[in-house]
């Protein structure tokens, strides 16, 4: 991001920082506020003018900005599928019987165990380098982590199985990056347009539609992925219940022409009403 900008001829300071969502590591997101705490100091940064813009990875941004804010650029999305990690076995389905796999994400809990049933599925929160330690001690027999980060960060030796999407339907926004600006900053947008990407802005503006239909939180146990080919945007949606291990996957697919981002955003409204139709909510 940094690179890029420079490249337009802006000079560019990273201001470094850690978010609530970084810090809390012993409760899931979905217990201690949401997607929400890992944007709420880089708001307050736009806001007291000591930051221009947030890059944020774009699964972990709220599906409604608060006022004042916004979402001006999308970049084009890096791989959006989960990776598989583990020391000890290449593949998901090489697990013996009852072993324990590491995942903090609801969306993942239910679709591994709509794969496995027999695994024992364990939390998993830190930061990258947290978590991979964690698997490395043998806390878990594996753990199943996004592939853009690990690729972003130079670790894609960790990865051992990257699962096809109709595996494991990825979150909404997943592999994008999102980068947000204050509403009045006209400047700042003005640099952003020409680093955005149509093709992923409207993907991930279905998927979110989706999430937000259906909620909006990290407390869903929900995936949105969609793919645009030609004009035909391609959304897959699924939902799961955590709490019920025997319950089947709720599943949703909506398909159809889009230009704009209020065409893919109907496209994903489609796709909750037929998720809610089949009692997921």
């Amino acid at each position: 991001m940094q690179a890029l900008l420079q490249e337009q001829g802006c000079q560019v300071d990273i201001l470094g920082m850690t978010t609530q969502g970084d810090q809390i590591l012993d409760r899931s997101l979905s217990k201690v506020g949401g997607k929400g705490l890992f944007v709420k100091e880089l708001e307050v940064a736009l806001e007291e003018g000591s930051a221009d813009l947030a890059v944020h990875s774009l699964k972990d941004v709220p599906m409604d900005m608060p006022p004042g804010f916004e979402l001006a650029c999308v970049m084009e999305r890096e791989d959006p599928r989960d990776a598989w990690v583990s020391s000890r076995y290449a593949k998901l389905q090489d697990l013996p019987l009852g072993a324990v796999v590491g995942t903090s994400s609801l969306r993942r809990t239910v679709l591994l165990r709509a794969l496995r049933p027999d695994l024992l599925i364990e939390p998993l929160r830190g930061n990258l380098d947290t978590r991979l330690r964690k698997l490395d001690e043998g806390q878990y027999d594996g753990i199943v982590l996004a592939a853009a980060g690990l690729k972003r960060l130079g670790l894609s030796e960790r990865i051992r199985h990257i699962f096809d999407v109709t595996e494991m339907l990825p979150a909404a926004g997943q592999g994008a990056l999102g980068i947000e600006i204050r509403t009045a900053r006209d400047d700042v947008r003005a640099i952003l347009a020409p680093l955005a990407h149509h093709t992923t802005w409207l993907a991930v503006a279905a998927e979110r539609a989706v999430s937000r239909a259906m909620g909006g939180s990290c407390s869903m146990p929900l995936a949105a992925h969609a793919v645009l080919r030609g004009e035909v945007l391609d959304l897959h949606a699924a939902w799961g219940n955590p709490d019920n291990t025997e319950a089947p996957l709720v599943r949703a697919h909506s398909q159809g022409e889009v230009a704009t981002l209020e065409d893919a955003e109907a496209l994903g409204l489609s796709a909750a009403r037929q998720l809610r139709a089949q009692g997921a909510g």
